[in-house]
């Protein structure tokens, strides 16, 4: 069976950059040391070119099981790359490559083993599309404000805490001027007012919350939602790259960055097909007239509902 080009394409160029790697670890000093620290070249490359640069090959050729290989063996190495990394300080930046192989390769390999990348996974269990039971404003606000609560905790504090340690233990940090820091306090500010907005205007004129398993009753045009169909994923995606300048952190911002893709890419598809399904010609016409990010206009012309 031919296999998605997208994921056998992704399997080709990982061949290609496992293989160029390989060459500079081999002739470059300084690539060796920041990607393999102290461990032995050698007996790793018997292991890794086969498993990770052929299996790749392979699965680029149409050979399903390949995928799942490369896969496999990517995995394999990036926990020992992580554990390696973080007990001696050394090869950060082979661990923090991995990670990125890790993660494609077992997004590839599923997108050959399913035709395509599952992407209602995501929104499952808490997460699921369901709307909200009938309840008075005042509870829909207090639900909005525990799910904020424990949103911003979880991808605004513990999150990025925790990526910052490892982006410093593994001494992958770079530099930042105490300017960037500033305004990354100045934009999580507006950020998260923005974010308190669209939850408060969801809340009290949507009779629902923003987590898709209480989703709004009606649908939302007021407040922030005039501007751009999704405020609240600005808002939560400007927090986030601003909590990275603020820690000084390159990693927080990348991680906030591919969230953004995540969201964009898998979530909202979903997300919109949900609102079309329940709303009909009414969202049609929201979603034709305001657009998803940028605000086409200061002040589009709808009508306050």
């Amino acid at each position: 069976m031919q296999q998605p080009p997208v994921a056998r394409a992704y399997f080709a160029l990982q061949a290609l950059a496992g293989a160029v790697w390989w060459i500079l670890v081999a002739t470059v000093p300084l690539v060796r040391e920041l990607t393999l620290g102290g461990l032995p070249a050698l007996p790793i490359a018997l292991a890794d070119l086969p498993l990770f640069v052929g299996a790749s090959a392979l699965a680029a050729c149409n050979i399903a099981w390949a995928a799942w290989v490369a896969a496999g063996w990517t995995t394999l190495v990036t926990l020992a790359m992580a554990a390696y990394a973080t007990v001696t300080t050394q090869a950060g930046w082979g661990a923090l490559a991995m990670i990125a192989a890790t993660i494609g390769s077992a997004i590839a390999a599923i997108v050959i083993a399913r035709g395509s990348f599952p992407a209602h996974w995501i929104l499952l269990g808490p997460l699921g599309m369901r709307e909200a039971r009938p309840a008075t404003r005042a509870r829909n606000l207090l639900a909005t404000a525990g799910q904020i609560t424990v949103f911003w905790g979880l991808f605004l504090v513990v999150i990025p805490v925790v990526l910052t340690w490892f982006e410093r233990r593994w001494q992958v940090d770079l530099p930042v001027p105490a300017a960037v820091r500033i305004a990354g306090l100045v934009v999580l500010g507006a950020a998260s007012a923005l974010g308190l907005w669209s939850g408060a205007t969801m809340a009290s004129r949507g009779d629902g919350t923003p987590l898709p398993s209480a989703t709004a009753r009606r649908l939302v045009i007021a407040g922030p939602y005039r501007f751009v169909r999704n405020p609240m994923a600005v808002a939560g995606i400007a927090q986030g790259a601003a909590v990275g300048l603020l820690l000084g952190s390159w990693l927080v911002v990348v991680w906030a960055l591919c969230g953004s893709l995540v969201w964009n890419w898998l979530i909202r598809p979903i997300e919109e097909g949900d609102l079309e399904e329940r709303f009909g010609d009414a969202f049609v016409a929201y979603r034709d007239r305001v657009s998803c990010w940028v605000p086409r206009h200061v002040w589009p012309r709808i009508v306050d509902t």
